[in-house]
């Protein structure tokens, strides 16, 4: 399709890249090349994540030592693999797989600083060996992890983590040249809860009844990489590590999409990712729906910032959320590109009712009260800019009880 062909293009580099959240207009020509109408009826995409790193751990104490840090539970990496990813074990890809998780770390007063995406990779004796006579063996199994990081804080995170190492029997390597993170997405992707019934998902491996179109990416290495549900939500699509120097399964060397689109997606879905669209030090893990993208457990235990986030938790009122917004002129038409993140939204009698955070086109997210935002969002606009009217929408992943129970508390008060 020629959307594909006309996908948006980079033109800074990675470190400006990052600037698109605090001037979008600097980085893209948008009226030059326009995204589809709908990304929920196109697809799928699959994008290389410049904007994240790969992290390796590895050690007898690492799901101890990660344990104490994260706020979500990586214990179960320490378990049998629980979902089903191959129809059959091959020498690189085992029959069943850990899925990832994502995780964030945080202050000692609950604040934001990290978030990350771990995964396990598969151990040689849940595969086939390379003759695929029987199962795999190796002379190490010293757990490991692989993590996906924001590049852009990836020294600043090392750092944080080999100061909490003390007498951790772990390493922790910087591994971003040999790996990278890719996302596949798109609305025409299926959204059933196991990656296997993606019917190519996992055509990754050597054996007999495997796609050899999807083989050819991963042959010449003995390590297992696939593509794995997104640990957020269903509708973002699928998320993996690959080796640097091979283009993932499904994905056409001509038809990967720069990393804009997947920008995109997640505005439209209120899906922040990073510590720049999650203020680092500043952000409220439950204000950013962490609890709802299945980055926090409450059954694990004490890690740093715990405290603050089960307190939050218990008392059920977060009076502020995320959302995705999209910004209209007075006639209802599209405005694009004259929205900056850091603007106020306000209300008809120009009370400020939140910030916008991130911006591209005419889509953007936006840290907003709930009581404000859906009692009459047709009231809302930039502040400044009272021709540029703001719809606050509420994402269809949202529990209901985010809404009823803030209206609730409301009219009690």
């Amino acid at each position: 399709m020629s959307f594909i062909k006309t996908s948006l293009r980079f033109h800074k580099t990675l470190s400006n890249c990052r600037n698109l959240h605090c001037s979008p207009s600097k980085l893209f020509s948008y009226s030059e090349q326009k995204t589809p109408q709908s990304l929920d009826d196109s697809g799928p995409f699959s994008s290389l994540l410049k904007t994240r790193s790969v992290i390796r751990f590895r050690g007898p104490d690492t799901l101890k030592f990660l344990q104490g840090l994260l706020t979500n539970d990586v214990r179960r990496f320490g378990g049998s693999p629980a979902e089903k990813t191959s129809a059959l074990a091959t020498p690189n890809l085992p029959v069943e797989s850990t899925p990832p998780i994502y995780a964030a770390m945080l202050t000692p007063q609950g604040r934001f600083l990290y978030d990350l995406f771990l995964y396990r990779p598969p151990r040689d004796d849940e595969k086939l060996n390379r003759t695929g006579s029987g199962p795999g063996s190796g002379p190490d199994d010293t757990p490991t992890l692989f993590a996906d990081v924001d590049a852009m804080v990836l020294d600043e995170l090392i750092d944080f983590f080999r100061k909490y190492r003390l007498r951790s029997k772990v390493e922790i390597e910087n591994v971003s040249g040999e790996f990278s993170c890719w996302q596949r997405f798109g609305g025409n992707l299926s959204c059933n809860t196991l990656s296997t019934e993606e019917p190519e998902a996992v055509a990754v491996g050597w054996g007999g009844s495997v796609d050899h179109a999807g083989a050819s990416p991963a042959q010449g290495n003995n390590l297992g990489w696939q593509w794995f549900r997104d640990p957020r939500l269903k509708s973002l699509g699928f998320r993996g590590i690959f080796l640097s120097n091979t283009t993932p399964p499904l994905v056409e060397s001509d038809k990967a999409t720069d990393e804009e689109l997947y920008l995109l997606w997640r505005m439209q879905k209120g899906v922040a990712e990073g510590s720049t669209e999650i203020p680092k030090g500043e952000a409220i893990p439950l204000e950013y729906n962490l609890a709802g993208l299945n980055a926090i457990s409450f059954d694990k235990g004490c890690y740093v910032g715990q405290e603050s986030v089960a307190r939050t938790h218990h008392r059920g009122v977060i009076r502020k959320r995320l959302m995705p917004l999209k910004f209209v002129d007075n006639s209802g038409r599209e405005v694009e590109q004259q929205v900056s993140p850091g603007s106020e939204v306000v209300n008809a009698v120009s009370n400020k009712v939140g910030t916008v955070t991130a911006a591209l086109g005419c889509r953007g997210m936006g840290l907003l009260r709930l009581a404000e935002a859906f009692k009459d969002s047709s009231g809302l606009s930039i502040n400044g800019q009272e021709n540029i009217k703001v719809k606050a929408i509420q994402p269809e992943w949202w529990p209901a009880e985010w809404v009823s129970n803030h209206d609730q508390y409301t009219a009690v008060a």
